[in-house]
């Protein structure tokens, strides 16, 4: 069972205030992915990710955080600094967790936040062994995450939901904390200038 300090819970509400400022446009549900994973010298790498769905009468297609900046005609640059920016958050997360936590600690988590409500699963999986790539494990998250179908997927990548589908199965520890949304009364527009286009 994972316990919850104070900390931690700040932490949690920055992330959220993070995500909130990052995307342009009013959105229903977000689905964020990040792994964290301590090669030699304790150095912390890994990948972070994440969708969220526009608001709208009719559902949309999700939107993944690295086409905002063309999508919004936004610095590239500038906006990818904000990406590594919550990623930082999510290393110190884990660095809390590490202080409390007796053996391993988690190494990945999806982080959901819809309908006012903010889920994390955290996941135990050691990244180093697993027999799947970082690509891999992508196209198997999308589709359970975000409700990817079969026919919106490429040759490719319904190879790799077959081999999972059919390979071993490894039991992995997972740990879920649910809770409503931290932070209140937060415009969920970014306010950065967006590039003016040239004619």
């Amino acid at each position: 069972m994972l316990k919850h300090t104070q900390k931690i819970k700040e932490l949690y509400e920055d992330i959220q205030k993070t995500i909130f400022y990052m995307i342009p446009e009013k959105w229903e549900s977000l689905y964020l992915y990040s792994s964290v994973v301590e090669e030699d010298k304790n150095q912390e790498v890994g990948e972070l990710f994440f969708y969220y769905v526009p608001k709208g009468i009719l559902r949309k297609k999700p939107v993944n955080v690295y086409e905002i900046p063309s999508k919004f005609n936004i610095d590239e640059a500038e906006y990818l600094k904000l990406v590594e920016g919550l990623y930082e958050k999510i290393k110190l997360l884990r660095q809390e967790f590490k202080k409390l936590e007796l053996g391993e600690t988690w190494s990945n988590l999806t982080l959901i936040i819809d309908n006012s409500r903010f889920l994390v699963e955290y996941n135990y999986e050691d990244l180093k062994q697993s027999p799947l790539s970082s690509y891999e494990r992508h196209v198997i998250w999308r589709c359970k995450y975000l409700g990817i179908t079969l026919d919106q997927l490429t040759k490719e990548e319904k190879e790799i939901l077959k081999r999972y589908a059919t390979g071993p199965k490894i039991l992995v520890r997972t740990e879920r904390y649910n809770t409503g949304i931290y932070i209140k009364d937060i415009e969920n527009t970014v306010d950065y200038d967006t590039q003016k286009s040239q004619n």
